[in-house]
C-alpha cells in the first residue's frame, strides 16, 4: 500500500485546549445570541407554500467551526504548517454538541485518535483499503449527514408537496428529502436516505442508510454504517433557522447525543451557489504517485 504521509510538524499545538472559564464563556455567548433571536422574533411564524407547509427554501449556510471539530476547539495550524501557514490554519470555534463531549464506546475514542492521526494520510490504492486513512473531505468524497449542513459551504433548499431537494455548493452533492411517503434506504450511501414529515413549523428528518465511513470532521470524530441521524429544522426569523440533530449510533456511541447551531439566509443581490467542483483539485494528490496524473491534461 502506497501511502502520502505529510512532513512531521510541532505538534505542541495539539495539547491546547480551551480553559473551563473560556468554554463556558464561549457557551453562554452562543446561548445569549440564540435567545436574542427568540426575543427579537417571539411569535414569528414562517411564510407558508402554495400547498400551505412552512417554505425555508433558500440559500442557507452556517457560522460555525464545527467541520474542523464538533467540540469546542482552539485556534490551530493545519498539518501542512510548514507550507500553508495561516492560509491552512483552522479558527478557534464553540462546540455544536451538547454537552461538549461524545459517549465513545472504549474502542471508538481510540479509533478516533487514529483516525486524527492519520487524517491527511491519504491511501492511493485503488481497492477498498482506500478508506482506512485521511479524512473523507481531504479525498472529495461526500460530506455525509450532517456534516455537509456546517462545512463552510452553501446549501439551497427547494420544495414541492412530494418531496425536498437539498443542494450543497461542496462537490455538487444532494439529497432528496421524501415528504408523501417514507422510502426504505435500498443501500447505503454518504448522504443517507432521508424521509420528512412537518411538526407545526419544524421539518423533522429521518436520515439512515449510511456507508460505513462517515466523518463528522476534520478531527476524526466517525461513525459506522448503523448511524441514525434525526434532524429538526426549525425557522425562527425571516434570516435564521435553527438546525437540530440527534445521532444515535450502538456500534459507536454508548448513547444517543445532540447537536444544534444557526442557520444563516444568504440575501445577498444576485446570490447563487457557485460550483466547487473538487475532483480535480484532488488528483494530483490522489494519482500522481500511481502515476496516474498527467499534468498536461485538464480534467473537466
Amino acid at each position: 500500500m502506497k501511502s502520502i504521509r505529510p512532513r512531521d510538524v510541532p505538534v505542541a499545538w495539539i495539547s491546547l485546549r480551551f480553559s473551563t472559564v473560556a468554554i463556558l464563556a464561549s457557551l453562554a455567548g452562543a446561548v445569549a445570541a440564540q435567545t436574542a433571536i427568540h426575543e427579537a422574533f417571539p411569535d414569528y411564524v414562517p411564510p407558508r407554500t402554495a400547498h400551505g407547509t412552512p417554505d425555508i427554501s433558500g440559500i442557507w449556510q452556517s457560522s460555525t467551526t464545527a467541520n474542523w471539530n464538533i467540540l469546542s476547539h482552539p485556534a490551530q495550524p493545519g498539518p501542512f504548517a510548514e507550507i500553508t501557514g495561516a492560509w491552512g490554519a483552522g479558527r478557534a470555534g464553540l462546540g455544536i454538541v451538547e454537552g461538549d463531549e461524545l459517549p465513545y464506546q472504549e474502542w471508538a475514542a481510540a479509533e478516533q485518535k487514529r483516525n486524527y492521526e492519520n487524517r491527511a494520510v491519504v491511501n492511493v490504492t485503488n481497492d477498498p483499503s482506500r478508506f482506512d486513512t485521511g479524512d473523507p473531505e481531504l479525498q472529495c468524497f461526500r460530506a455525509g449527514t450532517p456534516r455537509a449542513n456546517y462545512m463552510p459551504y452553501p446549501f439551497q433548499i427547494f420544495q414541492t408537496p412530494e418531496q425536498m431537494l437539498v443542494v450543497y455548493e461542496y462537490k455538487g452533492a444532494y439529497r432528496t428529502i421524501y415528504m408523501d411517503e417514507d422510502r426504505p434506504a435500498y443501500d447505503q450511501s454518504w448522504m443517507g436516505t432521508s424521509n420528512g414529515r412537518w411538526e407545526g413549523d419544524t421539518l423533522v428528518v429521518d436520515v439512515q442508510g449510511f456507508n460505513e465511513h462517515v466523518w463528522f470532521d476534520r478531527e476524526g470524530n466517525f461513525a459506522s454504517d448503523s448511524l441514525h441521524v434525526t434532524e429538526r429544522w426549525t425557522p425562527v426569523s425571516p434570516w435564521h433557522m435553527r438546525y437540530e440533530a440527534t445521532i444515535e449510533d450502538p456500534n459507536v456511541f454508548t448513547r444517543p447525543w445532540n447537536i444544534s447551531f444557526m442557520l444563516y439566509r444568504n440575501v445577498e443581490t444576485g446570490t447563487k451557489l457557485l460550483e466547487f467542483n473538487c475532483v480535480p483539485i484532488v488528483e494530483p494528490m490522489m494519482y500522481k504517485p500511481l502515476g496516474f496524473y498527467d499534468e498536461d491534461v485538464t480534467s473537466d
